[in-house]
C-alpha cells in the first residue's frame, strides 16, 4: 500500500470509528437482543444519560449521514491545487536556500503534502463531484484561494537565491499556510464529511506548528 492509499485509509477509519462511537452494535452478543430473538443496537447516551436499545432499521435512520457536500468537494479540490504550488515552492529550495532550516522545512513540505495530494485525489475518486446540472461546482476558482503565491512572487522567489531566497520562502509560504487553515476552518465549519473534516484537523495541526517555526526562523 502507498502511502496515499494509506492516509486516506487513515482518514476513512477514523470516519468509520467516528461514526462507531455513536452506534454499537452489540447483536453478535446472546445478551443484547430483544424479546423476540432480534438483534438490538446500544446507542449510547450523552453525559448522565442512559444508552437507549434501537432495531436495527432505527439505529440507521439516526445514524449521522456523512455524505459528501459542496464545501466538501471545494476544499479537497481545491486544497490539491493549493499543496501542488507549495511543492513547487518547496523544490526550489533545494539549489537556492542558503539556511539549513529553510531546506529542511521545504523537504518536510513536500514529504508531507506529497501523499495528501494522493490521498485527496483518491477521496475525489471515491466521491465524484455532482456535475453542475447536478448541483455541482459550475467552475474551478482558483484564483479565489486564500495563500497562493501570484505568477509575479513565484517568478521572483525562482530568480531569487541565498538569503534573498529565504527571506521570500518564509514570507510566502507563511502566507500559503494561512490560507490553508482558513480553507480548513470554512471545511469544519460548512463540510459534512468525516474523512474530510479528519484532513482539514489534521492540517490545523501540522501547519499551525510549522508556520510558529517559520515565524521563528524569519
Amino acid at each position: 500500500m502507498d502511502m496515499a492509499n494509506a492516509l486516506l485509509g487513515r482518514f476513512l477509519g477514523a470516519a468509520a470509528l467516528a461514526a462507531g462511537l455513536l452506534f454499537t452494535l452489540t447483536g453478535c452478543q446472546g445478551d443484547d437482543r430483544a424479546d423476540d430473538g432480534r438483534p438490538v443496537v446500544i446507542a449510547p447516551g450523552r453525559p448522565g444519560e442512559q444508552a437507549r436499545t434501537l432495531s436495527p432499521g432505527q439505529a440507521a435512520k439516526e445514524r449521522p449521514d456523512d455524505s459528501p457536500n459542496a464545501a466538501d468537494h471545494a476544499y479537497v479540490r481545491h486544497m490539491i491545487e493549493h499543496h501542488r504550488q507549495a511543492l513547487a515552492m518547496s523544490a526550489l529550495a533545494p539549489g537556492r536556500a542558503s539556511a539549513d532550516g529553510v531546506k529542511r522545512l521545504a523537504e518536510r513540505i513536500a514529504a508531507a503534502q506529497g501523499p495528501e495530494i494522493g490521498a485527496m485525489e483518491k477521496w475525489l475518486a471515491r466521491y465524484p463531484e455532482p456535475s453542475p446540472a447536478d448541483g455541482g461546482a459550475a467552475g474551478h476558482d482558483h484564483g479565489a484561494m486564500p495563500g497562493m503565491a501570484t505568477e509575479q512572487q513565484l517568478g521572483e522567489l525562482t530568480a531569487a537565491g541565498g538569503p534573498e531566497f529565504d527571506r521570500l520562502f518564509l514570507r510566502l509560504m507563511t502566507a500559503h499556510h494561512e490560507g490553508a487553515l482558513k480553507m480548513a476552518g470554512e471545511a469544519l465549519a460548512q463540510g459534512n464529511n468525516a474523512a474530510v473534516e479528519e484532513m482539514a484537523t489534521e492540517l490545523v495541526a501540522t501547519q499551525s506548528a510549522e508556520i510558529d517555526r517559520m515565524r521563528a526562523m524569519g
